[in-house]
Parts: structure tokens; sequence; C-alpha cells
């Protein structure tokens, strides 16, 4: 019979830590980090008990958990979407998944979404013996016992990703006393959470039909840009990832300053501060101006400029309607309605240029540590 071999690492001097950039949106998670290898294929499960107190039908928990592959391909996954905690009563709920030769690590934790009250406790984390009976590893404040503190909570970060710890403006992490087991659990609470509501395409008060259901895709795709970007530091988005390649900083500017063309070509010029349009204007045509030029700015420069860009757009559409989407060019076959398909299309392809991009970002270097100095 093959032996199996299983070799387990805890990341546990880890907190969520609340001095990290702080971004919007709506729904937090919380994870620990397990590095583990097998030469076979065996079964994991993660518990935990849980509770959710939403203001609404659209709150709701879950646990998830996450196998990160050697690879790089997509390893199992999980996170009760399906299935989502919605009862105001303590309950345990499980996990179960698999582990291959391929693994590098388990991720797992809990995730909430929406306004309320949103409790975890007594997390437990198994993985399958030879005989088909289940082991019991040892994680770091598995029921929060150690309390949260200005620090965060001890063995936990915030986020799904280890090297990416994030925090959300719109939750609040809160040590409580109703529990399931021991003193201490933990709550999270959301408040001032809106609705994405970026999935839903189709024609929108304020506009004529098509230009309406032409903004819903517009917004859907610069939204996903967002969410998949925003949380990148200065750092990842100036990364160039080769001597060919363009950073995703200056992809979102290349975005932007598409938007602007179009606009300068189908409504009137636009006017935009004297950097911004600079700038603008080398992100067009991307390259080695790009390269040496668009750099040294937070994920929130681009992403309030496109939002700046993206209400002109709006209000400059307000006053067209479809037939005007119909009208061709004097002289040509493209019609102004080609000219913002491709403003949508073109983010697009450059979402999943920025997401292998981010890929291939190498992690943060390990901070200098100086030794000390002998007094004596």
């Amino acid at each position: 019979m093959k032996t199996k071999l299983l070799v387990l690492t805890l990341i546990l001097s880890t907190f969520i830590s609340f001095s990290q950039k702080e971004i919007s949106r709506e729904w937090t998670s919380f994870a620990q980090t397990i590095t583990i290898t097998t030469d076979q294929k065996i079964k994991f499960r993660v518990t935990a008990s849980a509770k959710t107190i939403g203001e609404n039908t659209d709150s709701w928990s879950g646990l998830w958990a996450r196998v990160d592959t050697k690879n790089g391909e997509n390893g199992f996954f999980d996170n009760m979407g399906d299935r989502p905690i919605l009862s105001k009563d303590w309950n345990s709920y499980t996990i179960e998944g698999e582990i291959d030769e391929n693994a590098k690590a388990l991720v797992f934790g809990g995730l909430c979404s929406g306004n309320g009250e949103f409790y975890y406790d007594n997390f437990v984390v198994e993985t399958e013996k030879p005989d088909g009976s289940f082991e019991k590893l040892d994680i770091k404040n598995a029921s929060f016992e150690t309390r949260l503190n200005d620090k965060g909570i001890l063995g936990w970060i915030s986020g799904i990703s280890q090297d990416n710890p994030v925090k959300i403006k719109e939750f609040t992490f809160k040590n409580t006393s109703d529990t399931t087991d021991g003193k201490n659990a933990i709550v999270i609470v959301g408040e001032g959470v809106v609705k994405d509501k970026s999935d839903l395409i189709g024609p929108i008060d304020g506009y004529s039909p098509q230009i309406g259901t032409l903004i819903t895709m517009l917004d859907n795709l610069s939204i996903r840009i967002e969410k998949q970007m925003s949380s990148l530091d200065v750092r990842e988005l100036d990364h160039i990832m080769d001597k060919e390649a363009n950073s995703i900083g200056a992809l979102i500017m290349h975005l932007i300053a598409t938007e602007v063309y179009y606009q300068n070509l189908t409504f009137d010029e636009m006017e935009y501060d004297e950097e911004d349009t600079k700038l603008l204007d080398i992100a067009m045509a991307l390259g080695e101006d790009a390269r040496n030029s668009i750099n040294g700015k937070e994920a929130s420069y681009y992403f309030n400029l496109w939002k700046k860009v993206r209400a002109k757009t709006k209000e400059n559409f307000k006053a067209r309607d479809d037939a005007w989407l119909a009208e061709v060019y004097p002289g040509s076959s493209i019609n102004n309605h080609f000219s913002w398909f491709h403003v949508m299309e073109h983010q697009s392809s450059h979402l999943g240029q920025m997401l292998l991009l981010r890929k291939r970002i190498p992690p943060a270097p390990e901070p200098l540590t100086l030794p000390k100095l002998n007094k004596n």
C-alpha cells in the first residue's frame, strides 16, 4: 500500500490588521493559511459555528475554503454561495473537499455580505487519515479566545490572501461573549453597505433603451476592473513583467484615455486637468513613454479619474437617443454605436491582460532587519 505523505505548516504570526489600506465593498472575509502537501489525494473538511442577523434578505454569511496549487491553476474552492448561512441561531457548518499532489496550501475562513451582524466561532480543520478517519489539525486561535485588540485577531488575516490583506470600510470586527465554545467569539458588523447592481444589464431610467443598456455594460466592466485591481498597492500597480509589457496602472490609464478619445470623437471636446490630460495622451499610445511616465500613483487616483470621465460620458448620453447611436460617420461604415461598443470590449480585453499581469507580480520583499549594535 502506498504510504501517504502529509506535510503541514501553519502560518501563525499574522493578525487581522486595522492599519491596512481601506477599500469599499459589499462583502468582507477573513482567513488563515496552512501550507500543505501530500503525495496522493486526501479529503479535508473545515467546520465552524456561525449565525447571521441580517438587516434584509441580501445579507448572508458563509464559511469558505480554497486550495492553492503549485502550478497556479484553480484548485478546490467553496464559499457556500449556493447554501448561504441565513439563520439567526448558532449552527455548525462544514465545507468538504480534496487535496492532491498539486496542492501547496489550504486557505480557510469566513465571509459575509450586506448589512447586519455575522457571528463566527470554533473553527476546526481536519484531514483524512489512511484508515478513513479524520485527524484534527492544530490551527491558531480557532475559537477566538485570544481577543481582538488594536493589532487585530491573532492568527487570522482580513481578505482572501496572505500576501494581500485588505480592510473593507463598511465592516467592523468586534469581540462578543455570545459564543458556542469558550468565552469569546467574533462578530462582524456590516453598516452602510450598498448592494452592487452592476450585473443587471438593460435599459435604465434617464436614457433611451439602447443607450441605457450600453451604459450598464460599460459600468459592469469598469466596476469589475476596479474590484480586481483597487486593492493593489503602488508597487503592484507599477510592476512591469518584462521590457515589452505595460504595467497594470498604465493599462487602467489606457482604458480611461480610450474613453476620453471616443468622448471627443462622438461628443463635444472634453476638458480635464492638465496633469491628467498629459498622462492620458501618453497612456493612449502605451509603450516606452507609458512605462517611464505612468507610475507612483495609488489605485484611488486611477479609479477616481475614471469615475469623473464616466460621469461625463453619462451626462452626454442623456442628451442623445437610440437614433443617434445608429448614425453613421460621414464617409465611413462606422456608427456611434460601434464606437462605444469598442470602448466596452476594449475594457474586456484589457481586463484579461491585467488579470494575467497580476498573477505575475512577485511577492513584496521582506523588510530589512538590521543587527542590534552591541553597546559594550
